[in-house]
């Protein structure tokens, strides 16, 4: 069993971990290095029996936590901080300071609610036995930030388990969700560039026109995905730029393409990566062209671990009452770097939903808009939820 007061404790939290998310809202910081950000975690928790280590490849923090009862198991708990580059259009009194930033996608939540796990997990330090890793890291959004904390060996030694949690503004209020395998899809990149030979847009006979090649090609990427994937496996290709041309008269030498490719397994990823740049240059050699394919490797497949999803689905249901918890019948096609830490250790993300208390939370701004807001009264759940995964599996581990 829990602590039968987490969630009271939690909410006992609820001014220091309100304080944190909106000092950290109001100085946004992008990329691989947040110092700002780095510096108010380590002084909310400085009054903490932690350890710190930091990397040098990013700002990113990991916090360690020697339970009293010694050698145990050893869990890691992830919240991620750094923003979007982006305008912020909520009207909050703490909204972004810094011009063209935003915190549109939780990450400030993340970070405090991890920090509000932290206090409650130090309170119960002599009661449990084993380890916490708190991971606070930057540059998830398309920054590889979790990679790069791996490759500098800041989670080393593994963890057995991990958990993280990711807010939802569109979702109804304190409600967790998650699900077994596939919870969000790999994320890659592609540019495609078809090569011709321009001219006067009178003649195109006399040139190697690139332009409708390249709509050829649009298509014939949605037929590939539909005839050479299996619907139980999906994948989505989508072209979402195409840049040719300068002039009304001319046609010319070359035309571009940008996309991206989702997955919601290694492999079909690995499949799509074969198949995708076979497709492009034989409709370009059929028409006398040529045309490069370049896959930028994005997120892998956030994959989450059966029994992990169990544990918290039993804790949620023990701090937040009966229904607290929903199963997810699909997968998001949305990415996470999280997964990266899901590759390595047997963990799950739970999605927490953020919607003001009777509020109709389909009609609330989702992630990334530039009026996206957060019910913070909910941050205490998240906070609990976090120290009740990590105290559950502690005690019982994936029992």
């Amino acid at each position: 069993m829990l602590h039968p007061d987490l969630l009271e404790q939690a909410r006992s939290l609820e001014p220091q971990i309100t304080a944190l998310r909106r000092a950290i809202h109001a100085e946004p910081e992008l990329g691989l290095h947040t110092p700002l950000t780095r510096d108010k975690v380590k002084a909310a928790l400085a009054h903490l029996p932690l350890t710190w280590r930091e990397g040098p490849s990013t700002t990113g923090l990991v916090a360690t936590l020697k339970c009293g009862g010694g050698n145990g198991r050893r869990v890691l708990l992830r919240g991620d901080m750094d923003a979007l580059e982006m305008p912020e259009e909520t009207g909050l009194e703490f909204a972004s300071q810094f011009a063209g930033r935003m915190h549109a996608c939780g990450h400030d939540a993340h970070t405090a609610m991890l920090a509000g796990a932290a206090e409650l997990l130090c309170a119960r330090r002599e009661h449990l036995a084993g380890e916490v890793q708190f991971m606070f890291q930057p540059g998830e959004e398309g920054h590889h930030g979790a990679r790069f904390m791996i490759d500098d060996g800041l989670l080393e030694p593994k963890a057995d388990a991990a958990f993280a949690l990711h807010i939802m503004p569109n979702s109804p209020h304190g409600m967790i969700a998650g699900r077994a395998g596939p919870l969000l899809a790999s994320a890659d990149r592609f540019e495609i560039t078809v090569k011709g030979d321009g001219g006067h847009a009178s003649m195109p006979h006399d040139t190697l026109d690139p332009i409708p090649v390249a709509c050829e090609i649009v298509s014939a990427i949605q037929a590939m995905v539909t005839r050479k994937f299996s619907v139980a496996d999906p994948v989505v290709a989508t072209v979402s730029k195409i840049e040719a041309g300068t002039a009304y008269n001319v046609i010319p030498d070359s035309a571009h393409l940008l996309g991206t490719l989702r997955t919601l397994s290694p492999g079909a990823r690995a499949k799509l990566h074969e198949a995708l740049p076979t497709l492009v240059s034989h409709i370009a050699a059929a028409h006398g062209m040529t045309a490069t394919t370049a896959i930028i490797p994005g997120f892998p497949v956030t994959i989450c671990d059966a029994r992990a999803v169990d544990l918290g689905a039993a804790v949620a249901e023990e701090i937040g009452g009966e229904g607290c918890f929903h199963r997810l019948a699909h997968p998001i096609m949305g990415a996470e770097d999280f997964s990266y830490v899901l590759e390595q250790t047997p963990g799950a993300m739970f999605f927490l939903g953020v919607a003001p208390q009777g509020a109709d939370w389909k009609s609330c701004c989702s992630i990334h808009s530039t009026r996206m807001m957060l019910d913070e009264s909910v941050m205490p759940l998240g906070s609990a939820m976090l120290a009740g995964c990590a105290e559950r599996f502690l005690s019982e581990g994936f029992a």
